[in-house]
């Protein structure tokens, strides 16, 4: 799903900007490029031309700019390693919405994929381990916002007694599974299977719907399809049929 292609970092936030406003509305004028980026408008003209030169957008003067096949997968890319970065900054350092988002705006030209791919992990880790999870980033909340760890030995006390009741309910207690298809907007789930065989099957691995995958369910079409999803920072569309062949574990 990735690209190799090499872009500098103002390009890829002109692509980046490009790609949110076609999802927002449909099109991109260059006048809306420059009062988002607040630049000129001949810094905008500079940039389409040479992403267009790139074969990365549809641009002539005058013309709204669309994202080409190849554009839309490079802005994918570079929207992917924005919202990992951010989402790593706010669910498991709790840092304030607004600077996580303008901090992973500067960090997300330099991280390496393989470093991503690991923040990816350590997010989905801290969500889905039994031993962590919320109440680990509850205690370092605590931790933020009274800069001390006095009772370390009451909470480690406590995490014992959770993982005893938790081992001691797990044999009674079955694991919810349903089919992704059922999942609400906001809900969260590990991927457990995916049903069958053959193109629908690949298309779905190839686009991170592996098992233990972390999903959140997004928007869903006022008819039930197709429906979006994000998985490993990336978000994709699904058609319902594909969604009832995936089953998910709730979290």
């Amino acid at each position: 799903m990735a690209t190799t292609m090499k872009l500098s970092a103002s390009l890829e936030d002109y692509l980046e900007t490009i790609f949110h406003l076609v999802a927002e509305e449909q099109v991109a004028r260059a006048r809306d490029i420059a009062k988002r980026l607040k630049v000129g408008q001949s810094s905008v003209t500079g940039a389409l031309h040479a992403l267009a030169e790139k074969g990365l957008v549809n641009y002539a003067p005058y013309e709204v700019i669309t994202l080409t096949p190849k554009g839309e997968t490079a802005a994918r890319e570079v929207v992917r390693r924005h919202e990992v970065l951010r989402d790593f900054l706010v669910k498991v350092l709790l840092v304030d919405e607004r600077a996580a988002d303008k901090a992973a705006c500067e960090m997300e030209h330099a991280i390496p994929p393989p470093i991503l791919e690991r923040l990816i992990e350590f997010v989905e880790f801290v969500e889905v381990c039994p031993r962590g999870g919320a109440k680990w980033i509850k205690g370092f909340r605590y931790h933020c916002e009274h800069g001390n760890l006095d009772n370390c030995e009451r909470c480690i006390a406590s995490c014992l007694d959770d993982v005893t009741k938790k081992k001691s309910e797990a044999g009674r207690k079955a694991v919810m599974t349903v089919a992704l298809a059922e999942l609400s907007p906001g809900q969260k789930a590990k991927v457990e299977r995916i049903k069958g065989r053959g193109e629908i099957n690949k298309r779905l691995v190839d686009m991170g719907l592996t098992p233990g995958s972390v999903i959140e369910m997004g928007r869903i079409a006022p008819l039930g399809d197709p429906i979006e999803i994000k998985v490993r920072g990336y978000h994709l569309s699904l058609r319902k049929e594909e969604a009832e062949k995936v089953t998910v574990e709730l979290l």
